[in-house]
């Protein structure tokens, strides 16, 4: 009867023993799944102590000269939102990769970043190239690039914040004020890829509507040295203004031939727009000094936030250093995205683009905004001239924000442009 009783009670044990193991076990398969789920959803690193960013610049090859000093500016800010308290409570962890200045690998790196990596965020590239590169990654896996630089418009991608110009905010006005200012004959020098070639047909259908003369247009490679022979051909032609879209190093090569071919700025204009203080630096203020550029930023710009700013940039890295445009707003960039994160309270593509439409950010520019409808900012745009010390003084403002129109629909001239 004992036996009986106790065999019993043994088999009630293991009934209750079975179903509570039962019930763990498809608890923790469910969280398991839930977890899983979270995971793989782009922009979230909820298992984490940190929020993992992608950094994605060339830090090596012809873009070096410009891509290094833009990672490092992101790499200030982020330091600093992590000093003030992070985001959502967590640290920001940057996970560094190298473009090498080849347009395959920003793709290649860009994938990695986001499928292994599974970063909240990237900020990268320069080139229009790179950009143009990892467009379709970022599209595919709905991963989100912070885009730091001018660029030639005709594009508006729901996976990009673009914190550089449209062209409405820096090559249009600065062919408008050039016909304006310094004469109607133009000679296009650009690099061979798709941002020069793309402005220049901007360009061109400008200068028909408003009056200027195409003398020449001329493109070289990426990285090309000897332009002895397009030195040449400015000598022969006798345009009023060179308008120079040539990108990374080939700068360098370009102005110091022009200025021992006897061609300074007193004898010719040149415009740039991918020439800033940091580019400069590398050329040589000897040999830049008086050309004019255009842009949005200069480390000469007068405003509260940007004394702060500049001041910041030189303690950290060294007072030769100098800040410029892509720079600026490389670090304006991680910033916005952070505001956004903040807002939205995720790291969640979709919330974090809805929460940043509209949004405004006290930058060293000026007072900036992101544009709900094409993840663009309003930019003041500035013409500047090389100073003898290589900083840049401002000759030009259209002393308040421009709304960024990347597809020149305001323009009756550029219609048709985009196709």
């Amino acid at each position: 009867m004992k036996k009986n009783k106790l065999y019993k009670m043994r088999k009630a044990l293991i009934s209750v023993a079975v179903i509570a193991l039962s019930a763990s076990l498809v608890l923790t398969g469910c969280g398991t799944e839930a977890q899983e789920s979270s995971e793989n959803k782009p922009g979230t690193n909820s298992s984490s102590d940190s929020i993992k960013v992608g950094i994605l610049h060339s830090l090596s090859g012809t873009m070096a000269i410009s891509e290094v000093s833009v990672k490092d500016a992101e790499m200030m800010a982020i330091e600093e939102i992590n000093a003030a308290g992070g985001v959502l409570g967590k640290k920001i962890e940057p996970v560094i990769e190298d473009g090498a200045s080849d347009w395959p690998k920003f793709a290649e790196k860009a994938k990695k970043l986001l499928q292994s990596d599974k970063v909240a965020t990237v900020f990268g590239c320069w080139t229009s190239a790179s950009r143009k590169a990892v467009l379709p990654v970022f599209e595919e896996n709905n991963g989100l690039l912070w885009y730091p630089v001018q660029y030639e418009g005709m594009e508006s991608s729901p996976n990009i914040f673009y914190t550089g110009a449209a062209p409405n905010q820096q090559i249009v006005p600065a062919v408008e004020w050039l016909l304006q200012n310094k004469g109607k004959k133009f000679f296009l020098l650009g690099s061979d890829y798709v941002f020069p070639r793309t402005a220049n047909k901007i360009i061109k259908a400008q200068l028909s509507s408003m009056g200027g003369e195409l003398i020449a247009e001329e493109y070289t490679p990426l990285g090309h040295t000897d332009y002895s022979t397009i030195v040449n051909k400015i000598k022969s032609a006798k345009p009023d203004v060179v308008f120079n879209t040539l990108n990374g190093d080939s700068n360098v090569a370009f102005f110091k031939q022009l200025k021992d071919a006897g061609i300074s700025s007193k004898d010719l204009t040149t415009c740039s727009v991918s020439v800033a203080e940091e580019e400069v630096r590398g050329i040589g203020a000897e040999n830049m000094k008086g050309h004019l550029v255009s842009w949005n930023y200069y480390q000469t710009t007068d405003t509260p936030e940007n004394a702060e700013f500049v001041k910041k940039y030189k303690a950290k890295y060294g007072d030769k250093r100098v800040t410029d445009d892509p720079i600026e707003a490389a670090y304006i960039a991680v910033y916005l995205w952070a505001e956004a994160v903040k807002k939205a309270g995720s790291t969640e593509v979709e919330k974090v683009k809805e929460a940043a439409k509209g949004l405004e950010f006290k930058a060293p520019e000026g007072t900036v905004k992101i544009e709900g409808e094409n993840q663009h900012i309003w930019k003041p745009v500035r013409i500047g001239e090389v100073q003898e010390d290589g900083l840049i003084k401002e000759v030009w403002s259209t002393g308040k924000t421009v709304r960024p129109d990347p597809y020149l629909k305001t323009y009756d001239w550029a219609k048709g442009l985009s196709n």
